[in-house]
């Protein structure tokens, strides 16, 4: 089943290291992973797609927040939220397609960034299958270069509503606050 799980994290390094270090021990494939910053200077939001049961991904995940530099973990599967992925297409046209490509593009919302004598760079946001689906519709013109960003979530409005009144309630763990001045706890216990 697919996932898409949402990490709150702090922003210093080595915490991608740890996170894909985290799925690639359980021998799970990252489909996509982004990472960017957020309305919190320290802190970075990491969304990560597989592919995985449920039982067992929900044991990394539970590790996932057991990990110091992460503040707050969250599955989407099940629960509304808006999913988007950007790419950048490089499509060869001639005079003849060019026209056929623009209407394409159109179709799906995208935009034509840039226009050149044997090419257009198309530019295409939305949910991870609009995209494919328009790249599909593209192909036949000839792909020159394609770039994309990966999937990014966000829970709507009324699903982080529950989610923070559900927080209150004690039916989830409270988001754990650490600052990035404090001292490192010992690893081990004193001998």
């Amino acid at each position: 089943m697919r996932h898409v799980i949402s990490a709150l994290v702090m922003n210093e390094p080595g915490v991608l290291s740890l996170v894909a270090g985290l799925f690639s021990a359980r021998g799970f494939n990252i489909d996509s992973l982004v990472v960017g910053r957020t309305e919190n200077p320290e802190l970075s939001r990491m969304t990560v797609v597989v592919d995985a049961d449920d039982n067992t991904l929900e044991q990394v995940r539970k590790q996932l927040a057991k990990l110091v530099p992460v503040v707050k973990v969250r599955d989407f599967v099940g629960t509304a939220h808006i999913e988007r992925d950007l790419a950048l297409v490089t499509v060869g046209v001639s005079a003849g397609s060019r026209s056929e490509v623009i209407e394409i593009v159109n179709l799906f919302r995208g935009k034509i960034i840039d226009i050149a004598k044997g090419s257009v760079i198309v530019e295409l946001s939305g949910p991870e299958e609009k995209v494919e689906a328009c790249i599909e519709l593209l192909e036949p013109y000839g792909i020159r270069e394609l770039a994309r960003t990966g999937v990014i979530a966000m829970a709507r409005g009324m699903q982080a509503a529950k989610d923070e009144a559900a927080e209150k309630a004690g039916g989830m763990p409270a988001r754990r606050k650490r600052s990035i001045d404090a001292p490192s706890a010992a690893a081990l216990p004193p001998s």
